[in-house]
Parts: C-alpha cells; sequence; structure tokens
C-alpha cells in the first residue's frame, strides 16, 4: 500500500478509514475494514481527482465568466475550492473540519467575502461530509456548491465491470440533461437511462460527458452488483445529481449538487445564473452528503 503524504488528515471507525488532504479539502483515500480501496487514486494519466470540491461554481460558465455589476470575471470549471488550500481547524480521530476564506486571489475571480468550510465526520460505516459556505460581506451572495467522489469501478470485491449498477431509491421516470462539446447544457432533455430504479453502468453511457439528473425524485442511492458489498449515497439537499466517467477508465463519479452548469447560450448576471442559491448577510447555506458501507444482503 503507498503511503500517504504526511499532511494528510486521516479518519477511522471499525468499518472505514478515510484520508483528507487539505489542498483542496479534497477526501482521498476510502478504505473498507479490510483495507480495500473504495476511491480513485488520482491517476494524473487519466484524471487527476479524487473528490474535489465545487465552488463558487458548478460546471462550466459560457465563454469561461461571469457578469456582476457591469464587470466580467473569469471562473474555470467547478471554481477554484478545489485548487486551494483549506486551514484545518480541527481534527480528531473521527472527524475533521477545513476552511477556506476569501482573499485577494479569490476576490479577482469572485468578488465576495466568504467563509467555506468542509467538515468530514466518520459514525461506523458512515462517512458524512457537509461543505457549507458563510456570507461574511455586506451583501446577499449568489453560489453554487458541488461534491465530484470517484468511486472505483469495478469496486474490489469480484465482480465484472459490466454487472456493476447505480440503484435509485425510488423510480427516476424524468427525462435527463447532458452537456455539449464546450460543457455547457444543453436545450435538449434525453430520455432516462434509468429502467425502473437502476441504471445499469457502461463506457458508453458518458461518451456525452456527466449525466445530470435535474428532477429527482430520490434522496439516496445504492452502487455495486447484485452479489458482494454495496457503497450507499445520501443527498439529502442536492437539486442536481451528476454521473460521470471517461469511457474505460476505473471510476465513476455519483456527483450530489446544488447549481448546474450555465446552459448554452446563457449570458445573464451570476445572479440569474440556473442553479444558483443566495446566501444573506451573515448566513451560512450548506450542501450534505453520506458515504456508506453496506453488508452484502
Amino acid at each position: 500500500m503507498i503511503s500517504s503524504p504526511p499532511d494528510w488528515i486521516r479518519l477511522h471507525s471499525d468499518t472505514l478509514t478515510a484520508e483528507i488532504d487539505p489542498h483542496g479539502a479534497q477526501l482521498s483515500v476510502l478504505r473498507d475494514a479490510a483495507g480495500r480501496d473504495l476511491l480513485w487514486n488520482g491517476d494524473e494519466a487519466i484524471w487527476k481527482g479524487r473528490a474535489p470540491i465545487l465552488f463558487p461554481i458548478v460546471g462550466t460558465l459560457n465563454g469561461g465568466h461571469f457578469s456582476w455589476r457591469r464587470e466580467r470575471y473569469a471562473l474555470s470549471r467547478h471554481g477554484f475550492a478545489r485548487d486551494r488550500r483549506f486551514e484545518v481547524v480541527r481534527c480528531s480521530d473521527h472527524e475533521a473540519l477545513f476552511r477556506q476564506v476569501a482573499d485577494n486571489a479569490t476576490r479577482k475571480m469572485y468578488p465576495f467575502e466568504f467563509e467555506l468550510d468542509v467538515a468530514f465526520r466518520l459514525e461506523a460505516s458512515v462517512l458524512v461530509v457537509e461543505a457549507s459556505v458563510r456570507n461574511t460581506g455586506n451583501e446577499p451572495m449568489p453560489a453554487s456548491l458541488g461534491f465530484h467522489p470517484a468511486f472505483r469501478w469495478p469496486p474490489p470485491y469480484g465482480a465484472a465491470r459490466d454487472e456493476h449498477f447505480i440503484e435509485f431509491a425510488t423510480d427516476e421516470p424524468g427525462r435527463v440533461r447532458r452537456l455539449d462539446a464546450g460543457g455547457l447544457l444543453t436545450d435538449e432533455r434525453q430520455h432516462t437511462p434509468v429502467q425502473g430504479r437502476r441504471l445499469m453502468l457502461q463506457d458508453g453511457l458518458f461518451a456525452q460527458d456527466v449525466v445530470i439528473f435535474d428532477q429527482l425524485r430520490s434522496r439516496h442511492l445504492t452502487y455495486g452488483a447484485a452479489t458482494g458489498p454495496r457503497l450507499k449515497v445520501d443527498f439529502p439537499n442536492a437539486t442536481h445529481l451528476g454521473l460521470w466517467s471517461k469511457p474505460g477508465a476505473g471510476f465513476v463519479c455519483i456527483e450530489p449538487w446544488r447549481g448546474v452548469a450555465d446552459p448554452a447560450g446563457f449570458s445573464g448576471s451570476l445572479n440569474d445564473k440556473p442553479g444558483v442559491f443566495r446566501v444573506a448577510q451573515g448566513a451560512r447555506q450548506s450542501l450534505l452528503m453520506r458515504i456508506g458501507w453496506l453488508e452484502p444482503a
């Protein structure tokens, strides 16, 4: 097993071990009680991410910029939080809190005062992750938040790659959204690839990049095969869910979001961007995700 960098924060329970990189407050290791890796390893030749935090936008901006009070601000896809170091506010064997605050560099990209916290807590077989943003400025603040965890596909339990599926808590008949070649949301809605509650995973599903659910009924799903352990992902307050992989890559991302990419042709201000929420002065808004390890049925 490859050793982790010494500044990564390690949490553990009897069932799970998690390690978080303060650079980006990124969950970087998730292992079961037997030490088997459940998370993608960040192979830079394929995709260097593991579980980046998305803030202050989710997805791509039309033209790579947004407008605010007659000024234009450039932001790369998914924002800047994943590329900046967080302060470790506190940590113990079971929980850790990471924080990033506005500074001169962020104000050039996003002209707001904020405090972004990412909290991790291990509760037996469940890892709880909560990202919350507080408006420390003197005006309402538009923002988005997202999670982007990449789970191993296939997981280390012996089933073949094409035997794995995502099973939603309830039927998901709503049409799904896709992105164009520039990463922008298309107007067209496509028939859902979910059959009843189950979505069989195959590389062709991701030939058009991410599959976006914006008419979600479910508040949780499970990922795995018909035999062996599964992972359960809860997303109680997400407005969107993205499922993504690179065809042939050894991961599948299950991404709860409060936000989404710009629609193709969008030219409004950040306040008008679809999926954006507004944080009142002094207030806080959050996004919650739970990742649970489930014993075989």
